[in-house]
């Protein structure tokens, strides 16, 4: 397992960018399909929410925290200088703590619950248009990303398309309507992802290093509490009495898949593009993300999603427009 840290090294640069952004986008996708049909109520699902963030922690703590522990002690008996955070995180305590809150915790805590409220489609439209939006304008403030006027445009284009989601759920509101809160946390959700990915890249983390640690920091912070809650009775949960099928389904896919797999390659695509770049070639998972729901979970596309959709994949193809110069640039100079 450890030997995997060292596949992107057999491969060029650019094929290991385009392999992560192939494999990111595929995984988000069914992402999306599937964490609606597993939190929706009206679905019958067993799991709610917080079972389901459960289930992706401890999916991914069984492959991720025995990995850390292994590089933890093969830098310690290489001699190099190596913080650790318990022995099984390889980033120091300050680094695991903020790159774990927002990516580990809090993205799944939000995400997951966002999908009791709002359908799929919402999600395709408010999560990959939300996520360029609050990456660039973190880039510009921590990092110093210069955002030029046709990625500006771009930004602009996927504010409106958010508008036009995120807007007709505030109107049903008055009515007793709920999906606005799901919206909401999606854009939250989005704006902690956003966040981990510009620190990955202030630190210059490596892939697999940033992915055990906010999988230990979501570990240690997130499953005794929730067990203390559940056990108690404090707090509803089924993940200890739900079929195992559907207990092991979700950490399969949640914690293997979109944690290891799709947290490892996001991470890749931000060391090699940057974070703007690496949210902007995500363009096809709103439209992919949105037939899916179509097609597969039957909700209705009206008009408002379909523009909103549209507005969204217009203004991430223009921030991808506007990034390829300066990548032309920069692998001109390396060159």
């Amino acid at each position: 397992m450890p030997a995997l840290s060292h596949l992107f090294s057999r491969f060029s640069p650019r094929t290991v960018g385009l392999l992560s952004a192939l494999v990111t986008v595929l995984i988000w996708t069914s992402f999306i399909l599937i964490a609606r049909a597993s939190a929706d109520p009206a679905r019958g699902g067993l799991l709610s929410p917080f079972d389901i963030a459960f289930c992706r922690i401890v999916g991914a703590a069984m492959i991720l925290l025995p990995w850390g522990a292994y590089l933890v002690r093969r830098d310690r008996a290489s001699g190099k200088p190596a913080a650790s955070w318990m022995g099984v995180s390889p980033l120091s305590v300050h680094v695991t703590l903020r790159v774990g809150l927002f990516g580990g915790l809090l993205y799944a805590m939000l995400v997951y619950s966002g999908f009791v409220y709002a359908p799929a489609l919402h999600a395709s439209v408010l999560m990959p248009g939300s996520l360029p939006l609050w990456t660039a304008l973190l880039a510009w403030w921590l990092l110093g990303d210069r955002i030029t006027p046709m990625r500006a445009l771009g930004l602009g284009l996927i504010v409106l398309g958010d508008l036009l989601v995120g807007g007709s759920s505030l109107r049903h509101a008055l009515d007793g309507g709920e999906v606005w809160v799901g919206d909401l946390l999606f854009v939250l959700a989005a704006m902690c992802w956003a966040t981990y990915s510009v620190l990955a890249r202030h630190h210059g983390l490596d892939a697999v290093r940033a992915t055990i640690a906010i999988t230990t920091f979501a570990f240690v912070a997130y499953v005794p509490t929730y067990s203390a809650l559940v056990f108690t009775g404090v707090m509803p949960g089924h993940v200890f009495t739900a079929p195992w099928r559907d207990v092991l389904f979700q950490a399969f896919f949640q914690g293997w898949g979109s944690v290891v797999i799709s947290g490892i390659t996001f991470t890749q695509m931000i060391r090699h593009f940057g974070p703007v770049r690496s949210t902007m070639i995500t363009a096809l998972v709103p439209g992919l993300s949105a037939l899916g729901a179509v097609w597969l979970l039957g909700e209705p596309m009206r008009w408002n999603l379909g523009l909103g959709l549209l507005l969204v994949t217009v203004g991430i193809l223009f921030g991808v427009r506007a990034g390829l110069p300066i990548a032309i640039k920069s692998k001109s100079v390396h060159a």
